[in-house]
């Protein structure tokens, strides 16, 4: 605990409230030895970066037990699976400032229950490139975080339906290999209607014609 305090520059007693708090995992014990590592330090380490960016203690608690409970990568990526999603490794301090300090235990469980993120060791693996961008562009363009969240919930429960829809429609006249290798024409389907029902949208209405 000593080497461990030392190499982060707090004092023992922080290390020891820290592990009171269940801030840091406990050490492996081999008899009376107790030994920390750098998964330890670097907890230590994020933990400073959020108390310097306003973070209280509890705040970071709730955050790390909601990732301590967060399924692993291997779990959220589903190994073995076929995707055209690239996952991105982050650290706490850096997911946040993706989201503008917008990063609250509540979020961070439903970005979990949504199955965005997932941790390996002291890293977060959040599932896609392209939806860590467009969330945070949503962010930045002043849309809470909890909203995007929720919308995502719902754009899901349509993607699934989406996916049945087509799946269902190509094992009707070929087979698995099939789906995969139309796929591409399936998302080009969804992404004109999508594209086509915002216009309905956004362009104003016809107003009456005259003579």
């Amino acid at each position: 605990m000593e080497e461990l305090a030392r190499a982060a520059g707090i004092t023992v007693r922080t290390v020891r409230f820290y592990r009171e708090r269940g801030l840091i995992k406990p050490p492996r014990r081999e008899g009376r030895i107790a030994w920390y590592d750098d998964t330890h330090l670097a907890r230590l380490h994020t933990i400073a970066q959020l108390l310097e960016r306003g973070h209280t203690l509890n705040g970071i608690a709730e955050l790390s037990e909601a990732f301590d409970r967060g399924r692993d990568v291997a779990e959220l990526l589903g190994i073995g699976e076929p995707t055209e999603e690239v996952p991105v490794r982050l650290t706490a301090t850096e997911l946040a400032d993706h989201f503008a300090g917008d990063v609250t235990p509540e979020n961070l469980q439903a970005a979990l229950d949504l199955g965005y993120l997932g941790t390996d060791g002291e890293e977060i693996v959040h599932v896609s490139r392209r939806l860590l961008d467009v969330s945070a562009a949503l962010v930045r363009e002043g849309i809470p975080l909890a909203e995007v969240l929720a919308a995502a919930r719902t754009v899901r429960d349509h993607a699934d339906a989406l996916a049945t829809l087509f799946h269902e429609l190509i094992l009707a006249h070929g087979d698995d290999k099939d789906v995969q290798r139309l796929r591409p024409l399936a998302k080009s389907v969804v992404e004109a209607e999508l594209s086509m029902a915002l216009d309905r949208r956004i362009s104003p209405p016809a107003g009456p014609s005259y003579s």
